[in-house]
């Protein structure tokens, strides 16, 4: 059996007053942007939401400029250091999840449509096999 030792992030709610962070389980050894180790217990790591809200900035800035750049401004602005790389990986991590999601959605709509189907074919089916059987018992 194949362990995903991948760690992910849970999706932020958004509410009236900015995003929901939630703390998440440390998998790997190393603590991703926007999150700190527990004090108490080391494999759980807590958000910093300061940090969080100024990488989702950051995606939106990665459409005008160079991760490079981006990665600097995020570095500058946290004063905490994010290479373009670690940036990359990390927006390309989120970008897999949201199209995995968006993919297993359509697949569960899909089915849930298709199971139903199958379930009125199955019912007309066992409705004629006892029709059928109902009138060989009269007979």
């Amino acid at each position: 059996m194949k362990i995903d030792r991948t760690w992910k992030l849970p999706k932020p709610e958004k509410t009236e007053y900015g995003y929901d962070w939630q703390p998440v389980v440390r998998v790997g050894r190393v603590v991703p942007f926007g999150y700190k180790q527990s004090e108490e217990d080391k494999d759980v790591l807590l958000p910093i939401p300061a940090e969080l809200e100024l990488l989702e900035k950051a995606k939106k800035y990665i459409r005008q400029y160079s991760y490079r750049q981006v990665a600097n401004w995020l570095s500058k602005e946290s004063g905490r250091e994010i290479s373009h790389v670690g940036l990359m990986k990390r927006i390309k991590i989120e970008q897999k999840r949201k199209s995995n999601a968006s993919a297993q959605s359509y697949l569960a709509k899909r089915y849930k449509e298709a199971l139903q189907k199958a379930e009125k074919l199955s019912k007309e089916r066992i409705g004629r096999i006892a029709d059928s059987t109902e009138s060989l018992q009269s007979t």
